[in-house]
């Protein structure tokens, strides 16, 4: 589409968790830093929150990635599971052969097993769970069970959770109230600042090879947080439908006004904007009449 007309290799507002276009947010940077001291520590349980689009799964694949020796992850993006169901998606992350057909018990004994041959030797082993706030009660309940697996001087197995805002009020549940009084270190990820979304703009314009002057004016960023609050998923978005309407129209930077067409055209802004009317017909008749005259100069 917009790739050579701006002169971009690849698209930069992608909403994939490609840690390529990962940028150093101060909050990021914090949330990484509680997780990086807290699992070299050995704590049990460490819980990331943030609302929906804030980069918590971007974060939860940063962490993956920094994670080396003697570090060992089983990551789970997706914990909607029964008890037994999570104990056998732990098992195989980590490698463990085991019958389909055991019981539950001698499955347990084999991940305690397996825990305690990394533990001597000297491996660390971490459970990463995104999503958690879609976890039932019964199995939140058997994850604080494995983390009863250690020894006299350390965690056999080491915990993440990365949960929308829900995840704190089912923690709030008496029924798994010894899980919440597990969790010894916590992070909310905060909103980005204009400031920080100009940085975020330019970050991910450069990691796509943008090398001309601001493709983005500052009234289009004062816009971009306007509208979006300062949530990443909604700035990617709304970057992306400004980028395709400035093709559409042959303009080669980005002002308010294509900001404002995309937080029209986009659900969880358009609500911030005076008019009603969504402007999907406005981008797609851009691209067209482009479309047209790129095919009427090739006859």
């Amino acid at each position: 589409m917009y790739l050579n007309h701006f002169g971009l290799t690849e698209f930069p507002f992608g909403l994939t968790p490609d840690t390529q276009f990962y940028f150093d947010l101060p909050s990021h940077r914090e949330a990484l830093n509680v997780l990086l001291i807290a699992l070299q520590n050995g704590e049990g349980f460490i819980k990331i929150t943030g609302d929906v689009g804030t980069g918590k799964t971007m974060l939860c694949r940063k962490l993956l990635n920094e994670l080396q020796a003697p570090f060992a992850t089983a990551y789970i993006p997706n914990p909607h599971l029964t008890a037994a169901g999570l104990r056998m998606a732990i098992a195989d992350e980590l490698g463990i052969s085991y019958s389909r057909n055991c019981g539950q018990t001698r499955l347990l004994q084999q991940l305690n097993t397996y825990l305690l041959t990394a533990a001597g030797n000297q491996q660390k082993t971490v459970l990463i769970i995104d999503e958690a706030q879609a976890m039932p009660l019964e199995t939140l309940e058997a994850l604080r069970l494995l983390t009863n697996l250690e020894t006299e001087k350390q965690k056999l197995l080491q915990i993440v959770l990365f949960g929308q805002p829900e995840l704190d009020v089912l923690l709030q549940k008496k029924a798994i109230r010894q899980l919440r009084q597990r969790i010894s270190f916590s992070y909310n990820l905060k909103l980005l600042s204009q400031k920080d979304i100009s940085a975020y703009i330019k970050h991910r314009l450069h990691v796509a090879n943008y090398n001309s002057s601001n493709l983005f004016s500052r009234h289009a960023i004062k816009s971009l947080h306007t509208y979006t609050k300062g949530t990443p998923r909604l700035i990617n978005i709304l970057a992306h439908k400004a980028l395709l309407s400035a093709y559409g129209k042959g303009l080669k930077k980005i002002t308010t006004k294509q900001i404002k067409l995309a937080a029209i055209d986009t659900e969880d802004t358009c609500n911030h904007h005076p008019f009603k009317v969504r402007a999907s017909f406005l981008i797609a008749l851009s691209l067209s009449l482009c479309l047209l005259l790129s095919y009427s100069k090739i006859i």
